[in-house]
């Protein structure tokens, strides 16, 4: 059925501009962004069922949820291996190590801008933005201290080097991730996204630069060093292997990298099953570490437990939603209008701006679910503007709006608005070099 002028598609536009306002307004409102997209989703299923109950295909809808449901389910695995390592490196003190080490380093306010800047830009790759962004803030929160001006515009500088960062990995961004879990983008592929995203980067980090204050900072940083715990090197060297494994599955064996994930998971746990029985120093410890200070056990599962799961959760409402409106037919038209008449190349633009105002994420799940015919350079073109295209604005990107409630006061909407001119050089300059030195993607159909 075509239910896009019908009384059910109008109320599932309704229903789903009304959740996605909630989740845009979430740092005034304080309400979890999952809990609206996941009554939304329920809510537009059940009207399309109700429209389908008396029809001559009833099953159609409840066949269109589990299609939808198998490819949140990929996801959300895929995710939650990931987080709990992440999860595990930070209860491993890994992350504050490395604050701590920054902070205590020497160095200029401008090169600390560019120190966090090209951290940001190679750590989202493999932990992805917004841990990368989280982890740097609280780098130039450390030395920053008594110098909001510094703060502000490194803060910019983050989101937009994690951003970038991101565009080129299937691990950078769950619109990377989502575009190789389908298939549509071989994960050697990414990398040609590399010199583009440097660019992202590189050029509105280099006129930022410029209005740095000179100096050194007035704060040493912290008073205390911050040793990484017990297990820390050799649970960071199983999330490399565990990453290798999903690479390895999907492009070797042909199997789900999800599959690989949670294979790498099981790894992590029988290595935490390993330091409770061995709870203390064991002589491999002290040959590698020296003397031995936190010693405190280590449970896998409440690294699990402290999986974002606000965000899982949302990922399930935003997939199911976008699902739905597509199901009514509404993502077809949607498909004809911007790839039909205006052209991939417009269209896929478009998105990164779109991205900026929405979030990549339902962007990318939408174009995914138009699924229009187009080279493996097009898709290349899309996932990098849906990625750096956040970067345009704070609210555009998960790392953005996270930084605005961790650096309240300092790093704002208009903060990083005062900035967007030189953010969309970038932009504009990175897509230019992606359409001049990636051309030989075009003859290759997904």
């Amino acid at each position: 059925m075509d239910l896009t002028g019908h009384w059910v598609g109008v109320v599932a536009i309704g229903l789903f501009v009304t959740a996605y306002s909630l989740v845009i307004t979430e740092e005034f409102t304080h309400l979890r962004k999952s809990k609206p997209v996941m009554l939304a989703a329920g809510l537009i299923w059940g009207l399309i069922a109700f429209q389908y109950a008396g029809s001559e295909q009833p099953d159609a809808v409840a066949d269109a949820v589990h299609d939808y449901l198998t490819e949140f389910a990929q996801l959300f695995l895929f995710l939650l291996a990931a987080m709990t390592y992440v999860n595990a490196m930070s209860e491993r003190n890994v992350f504050l190590a490395l604050r701590d080490w920054l902070a205590r380093r020497a160095f200029t306010y401008r090169t600390m801008f560019w120190i966090t800047g090209v951290l940001s830009f190679f750590l989202s790759p493999v932990i992805d933005n917004l841990t990368t962004a989280l982890v740097m803030c609280a780098v130039v929160m450390a030395i920053g201290q008594g110098n909001p001006r510094f703060i502000g515009i490194a803060c910019v500088n983050i989101v937009v080097a994690a951003n970038a960062g991101g565009a080129f990995s299937p691990f950078g961004d769950i619109t990377t991730l989502m575009v190789w879990q389908r298939g549509i983008i071989g994960f050697e592929t990414f990398f040609a996204l590399f010199v583009p995203s440097v660019i992202n980067f590189v050029v509105p980090a280099a006129i930022m630069s410029l209005a740095i204050p000179s100096g050194m900072p007035s704060q040493p940083g912290l008073n205390d060093a911050v040793p990484m715990k017990r297990g820390a090197r050799r649970i960071m060297f199983l999330f490399v292997c565990t990453i290798a494994t999903a690479v390895s599955f999907h492009n070797f064996l042909h199997l789900p990298p999800f599959l690989g994930m949670m294979t790498g998971l099981a790894l992590l746990k029988f290595f935490g099953y390993y330091l409770r029985i061995t709870f203390g120093p064991t002589e491999f410890d002290r040959k590698l570490y020296g003397e031995i200070g936190d010693i405190s056990p280590f449970d896998s599962f409440r690294e699990v437990a402290r999986v974002e799961w606000d965000t899982l959760l949302f990922f399930f409402g935003v997939i199911m939603c976008v699902g739905g409106l597509g199901f009514i037919g509404y993502l077809d038209q949607t498909s004809a209008y911007l790839y039909g008449q205006l052209g991939p190349t417009i269209a896929n633009i478009l998105v990164g701006v779109i991205s900026a105002l929405v979030d990549n994420i339902p962007v990318m799940v939408a174009v995914l679910e138009m699924d229009p015919q187009m080279s493996v350079h097009q898709w290349l073109l899309v996932t990098l503007t849906a990625g750096v295209g956040g970067s345009l604005l704070s609210i555009g990107s998960a790392a953005g709006i996270a930084l605005m409630g961790q650096a309240r006061g300092h790093y704002t909407f208009f903060t990083h608005l005062r900035w967007t001119p030189a953010i969309a050089l970038g932009y504009g300059l990175s897509i230019w070099l992606h359409m001049v030195i990636n051309r030989g993607f075009d003859a290759v159909m997904p």
